[in-house]
């Protein structure tokens, strides 16, 4: 795959000899983008400096709610180049989701908020490794779990009947206990038990600020700091944390963008 991967970008490398910077991806909400630039040159997305390597790849990513036109410039010893990225338009689903805990959907107590609130900044400090060179995201992915897609990223979550925040995640039903693999190769940097939300937590690092959140695991398997390899073991399937039944909630993010995990996987099978 990384091989595959490693080739379809090189077929850019003459046109951005000219042209400047080559993309690879579906230009919409919700999408990560990987990309080829100049050796040596620097990437700004919209005026802010984007993780990017010496050999000249990178990878950006759009929230959500994100639209109209990007604006992508490469800077280099020779001059500076645009590239605008025009975003497809993209329509989510209504998804209604009972029987969670009242608590879980509507936490009152001030202990539990403040619990919810510290777990947050934990989340937060988790994603914000920004490795450049380490380029792991480009081996590609494969499916963490084999399971029905039960949730889909960017859906517009109904909760017991109150209206919440969109999810931003891919859910996969799968019994308790079933193994969930890594995706892609990475380094840990959160393996938490616990949390209120999530249950068992972990982030995967993939290199240049890309992550995969995991949630809801029965099991963490996997200790920060911790390198794993694509396919590697990292946990098991729960329900723990606000969940209706035993399922694998993945999500991505792009520094601070949460991005859409299934683009990047192949067909299920």
């Amino acid at each position: 795959m990384r091989q595959l991967l490693l080739l379809t970008l090189s077929l850019f490398l003459s046109a951005a000899a000219t042209a400047g910077i080559s993309l690879q991806g579906k230009a919409q909400p919700g999408a990560a983008l990987f990309g080829k630039a100049t050796p040596g040159s620097d990437i700004l997305l919209d005026g802010k400096p984007v993780p990017i390597s010496a050999d000249g790849h990178f990878i950006i990513g759009f929230g959500r709610d994100a639209k109209g036109t990007h604006t992508l410039k490469e800077i280099t010893p020779d001059g500076n180049s645009n590239k605008l990225i025009e975003l497809s338009p993209r329509e989510y689903k209504l998804e209604k989701v009972d029987g969670l805990p009242p608590s879980k959907v509507s936490p009152q107590k001030p202990e539990v908020l403040a619990r919810i609130k510290r777990e947050g900044a934990q989340v937060a400090t988790a994603r914000t490794r920004r490795d450049a060179q380490r380029l792991d995201y480009l081996d590609g992915f494969i499916w963490p779990v084999k399971g029905r897609l039960s949730g889909f990223y960017g859906s517009q979550r109904i909760l017991n009947g109150v209206p919440k925040r969109p999810h931003y995640g891919l859910d996969i039903a799968a019994d308790t206990g079933t193994g969930i693999v890594a995706p892609a190769a990475g380094i840990i940097t959160l393996a938490a038990d616990d949390l209120y939300y999530s249950g068992g937590t972990i982030i995967l690092d993939h290199g240049q600020g890309f992550s995969s959140t995991f949630l809801h695991m029965s099991k963490v398997e996997v200790e920060v700091g911790q390198r794993v390899e694509q396919g590697e073991n990292i946990g098991k399937v729960g329900a723990t944390g606000r969940a209706s039944g035993p399922h694998l909630d993945w999500r991505m993010n792009w520094l601070d963008q949460r991005v859409d995990p299934q683009p990047l996987l192949p067909a299920a099978e």
